[in-house]
């Protein structure tokens, strides 16, 4: 069972407004509408996860429902739209399990993140149904559809051929969400996007290209980031494939994955006596005698005398102290270390002396500048099993592997490959006078502590109060995709003079409080 407990959230603030961006561009009601120079007979969305639906960590029914494309395509259908049809999960559990022939089932996917209850004006997140899945990847549905996101899907995924092979799900060459309305298991997305025809397309793709790799901490035998030169090749050949259709359509640029709730949420310093005595600050106090006594005190004497002693610095009993992390872009001090804890004529230095030189050589406590993935909270203080018994505490006495965190360098790789992916989707948009969505323009309005305003209501990133982003904080709520929906269609209403109206982003589904 997954439980996060974030702490010092004021619930309070979901209530509070303030002057900000209002969101009237077009009424919702009392507008004529027109479908201008498109046609909507066959709307077709492409993309991932954000285009499915998925929400809290998973995909659910009535969050598919509340999809941004789903959004679209209700305006649509004012000015002669068809019907929109989704692959829709058979509950609002989410999760999948895998067949492995027989009675024997794999779960692959976790079910939906919610608040269970709160403690200490807290939030206690757990999964749905005791994090036990029913949904079955295996059992094929019946399309076509017209929302095509799939989950997890890289720009190259989309031109896979066999991307829907059940077979190929262990493998790692197929998508368990896409085996599930696949037409043939041979298929590829986009073969199945040219068969049905589509008069007008909508296509957000590309995110995962950066968020796996940056939710992976950058570490790269986790996830890979797609190289700019690679992303370009893919997505200038999904384009190709797409313009094959002489539809007409819109596509949206790629968010700063850095700045989303999931990357921003968990502090670098969470490390209070409380938090480090379980509850019980006597007990944290008594641990952190311990830690500066038998860790932080030789390890700073030793850092200093080599010349790094800003890297660690004793913690306080009063102050939030931050975590211990492996720094990979510092000088490895192993051997400095080593020579110095063995020179020292500390008989536990000296004991431990190759320990301490292997373990944190690239070692330093975290600062501002860095970043913690909201699902690392779960890792800290967690066992590190190849560490010293006394010293596995995993961000507290052993430093947090590469995965468990973003440092500066990281970031800045990130953001300059995304920067770089959104040159290539402007480009592409312009050569082919698709409309074009800046959804990285909104997404940092949404991280601004004004935010976006519908009608008095704000909305901003901020983890569960902000009322855009959802329990994962990665996807969005239904008002997360509504604002998101209703930038598609103030593009494309300016590309193709339409005059769809937006959709009232009040009306759709936030976070949800027991």
């Amino acid at each position: 069972m997954k439980k996060i407990i974030i702490s010092t959230i004021a619930i309070s603030a979901l209530f509070f407004t303030t002057s900000c961006e209002h969101e009237f561009d077009t009424d919702v009601k009392d507008v004529v509408v027109s479908k201008g120079e498109a046609d909507f007979t066959k709307y077709i969305s492409l993309g991932n996860s954000l285009t499915s639906g998925y929400r809290d960590g998973a995909l659910y029914a009535d969050g598919q429902n509340e999809s941004y494309p789903s959004m679209i395509a209700q305006q649509m259908k004012l000015v002669g739209g068809g019907d929109f049809k989704q692959p829709l999960m058979p509950d609002n559990n989410g999760g999948l399990l895998l067949n492995l022939g027989g009675t024997t089932n794999l779960q692959i996917a976790s079910t939906k993140l919610y608040i269970d209850s709160f403690i200490a004006g807290s939030p206690d997140i757990k999964n749905a149904n005791n994090n036990v899945a029913t949904t079955l990847t295996n059992t094929v549905l019946t399309g076509p559809f017209n929302n095509m996101g799939v989950p997890g899907a890289k720009v190259a995924h989309l031109l896979a051929d066999g991307y829907g092979n059940v077979q190929g799900v262990a493998l790692g060459t197929a998508n368990p969400y896409f085996v599930r309305f696949a037409s043939t298991p041979t298929t590829s997305v986009i073969k199945d996007f040219k068969a049905q025809s589509p008069t007008f397309f909508s296509l957000w793709i590309g995110n995962n290209d950066a968020l796996l790799y940056a939710l992976a901490g950058a570490d790269s035998s986790v996830e890979t980031l797609t190289p700019p030169a690679l992303f370009a090749q893919y997505y200038n050949a999904l384009i190709a494939e797409i313009a094959t259709t002489n539809a007409k359509g819109v596509i949206a640029n790629i968010p700063s994955v850095t700045s989303i709730p999931s990357l921003t949420t968990i502090p670098t310093n969470p490390l209070t006596a409380s938090v480090l005595g379980g509850g019980n600050v006597a007990a944290g106090n008594a641990n952190i005698d311990n830690l500066n006594t038998n860790l932080y005190g030789p390890l700073s004497q030793i850092l200093t005398a080599v010349g790094a002693g800003s890297r660690i610095k004793l913690l306080s009993k009063t102050e939030a102290n931050p975590l211990l992390i492996k720094d990979e872009s510092l000088p490895d001090l192993k051997v400095q270390i080593t020579a110095a804890a063995t020179a020292s004529g500390n008989p536990q230095l000296v004991a431990l002396a190759t320990y301490l030189g292997a373990t944190y050589g690239q070692a330093r406590q975290a600062k501002t500048g860095d970043l913690v993935p909201l699902t690392s909270k779960a890792a800290i203080g967690s066992t590190e099993p190849t560490a010293l018994a006394a010293l596995s505490a995993r961000g507290i006495a052993y430093p947090f592997a590469d995965k468990y965190i973003l440092i500066p360098s990281e970031i800045t790789e990130i953001n300059t490959a995304i920067d770089a992916y959104n040159v290539t989707i402007k480009a592409a948009a312009a050569s082919k006078g698709y409309a074009f969505v800046d959804a990285n323009k909104k997404m940092n309005e949404l991280g601004t502590q004004s935010g976006v305003s519908w009608d008095g209501v704000r909305y901003t990133a901020k983890f569960v109060t902000g009322g855009a982003f959802s329990l994962d904080g990665v996807h969005l709520t239904g008002r997360g995709y509504a604002i998101i929906a209703n930038e598609f269609i103030k593009s494309i209403n300016a590309t193709y003079k339409s005059s769809l109206p937006q959709v009232n982003a009040n009306n759709y589904s936030g976070v949800k409080f027991p």
